[in-house]
Parts: C-alpha cells; sequence; structure tokens
C-alpha cells in the first residue's frame, strides 16, 4: 500500500512541475533568449564621460536599467551619474524598436564660478572656488534599438531631465549612440 501510496504521490506531483519559462517568439526571430544587456554610450565617451548601461528585460515589451556615468576630464562639469530607468518597447520583436524611457538621476557636479543669489538682500554675490554638488533629478527620452542575430544591440536615443534644488547645473542630458551586447 506504502509503494501504490508513493508512486500516486510522486505522478501527482509532476503534474504541478513547471520548468523555466522560454520566450519562443523571440527565440524564434532572433535567436536570441538572453533578458540581460551591458552597453556603452559612444557618444559620451568621446565627451569625456563614459557612460555604461546594464538593462535587464522583464517582459517582450519593457526592461528597467541603470546608466552609471563618470567624468573624467577636469572641464566636464559632470562628475557623477546615477540614473535607473524604465523603458516601454513598441517594436514587433522582445525589447526591440521604438522605445520611450522614463529616468531618475542622482548627479553630482563640479561648480567653479557660480553666483548665489539673496532673496532676503535682493543682492547677489559670485564665489570663484571650486565645489561639488549632488542633486536629484527626473527627466525622460525616446530612441530605437536595434538587435542583430547574434545579440549584438545598438540603441540612439535623446531626451532631458530637470535637477531640483540646485544652484548650477539646472538639467541633464539623456542622449547617446550605444553598442552592447544581449546575453
Amino acid at each position: 500500500m506504502k509503494k501504490l501510496m508513493l508512486s500516486g504521490f510522486l505522478i501527482a506531483s509532476t503534474l504541478f512541475v513547471q520548468a523555466q519559462k522560454t520566450d519562443t517568439v523571440s527565440l524564434k526571430k532572433t535567436g536570441i533568449s538572453g533578458n540581460n544587456e551591458l552597453k556603452l554610450n559612444l557618444a559620451y565617451t568621446i565627451g569625456g564621460f563614459p557612460e555604461i548601461n546594464y538593462e535587464r528585460i522583464l517582459k517582450d515589451d519593457s526592461s528597467v536599467g541603470v546608466a552609471i556615468l563618470i567624468g573624467l576630464e577636469d572641464d566636464v562639469e559632470f562628475k557623477f551619474a546615477f540614473i535607473p530607468n524604465y523603458r516601454i518597447y513598441f517594436g514587433g520583436r522582445k525589447a526591440n524598436g521604438f522605445f520611450i524611457e522614463g529616468n531618475m538621476a542622482v548627479v553630482t557636479s563640479s561648480l567653479d564660478n557660480y553666483y548665489v543669489y539673496d532673496y532676503n538682500t535682493n543682492t547677489s554675490s559670485y564665489y570663484s572656488s571650486n565645489r561639488n554638488e549632488t542633486n536629484f533629478g527626473l527627466g525622460a527620452a525616446a530612441g530605437a534599438k536595434f538587435l542583430t542575430k547574434n545579440g549584438f544591440v545598438g540603441e540612439i536615443y535623446l531626451g532631458a531631465g530637470r535637477l531640483f534644488g540646485t544652484e548650477g547645473v539646472g538639467g541633464y542630458p539623456r542622449a547617446g549612440i550605444t553598442i552592447g551586447k544581449r546575453f
């Protein structure tokens, strides 16, 4: 009787077991089934502040990601930026084609010369010293992503964001020409 009950339990438990879901539509069209992408923003890298992007595909039409930007040059105003984002895709393939992006940012900028306005006395003061300022901002962007059959990714996007509580830099650009790999 024990063997019969054990056999029945094992057969019944296999009915409820599920393997990992495979994205068969994307796999048939592209041969790529990965949900992760690592990219380098070439436009910012040439400008002196390289940006590395990581993106995790949640569904065929949405993803979350993070971009890290580091200013290497002394004359570049932006010294560091951490930009998490959420994207919605409108293409026919998995995370491919036209997209819109909502993002927020934590940006550290270096101010060499800046003005401070005192609203109580209606006077402004000019300062010429190096000062770092860290601010939070929100922004949006739109662009297009292109995917090759062997998993290489290219993007072009353009947008902007607004920094809150800043005395110096009032916004941040969100633009790029990126290349990378889906895995």
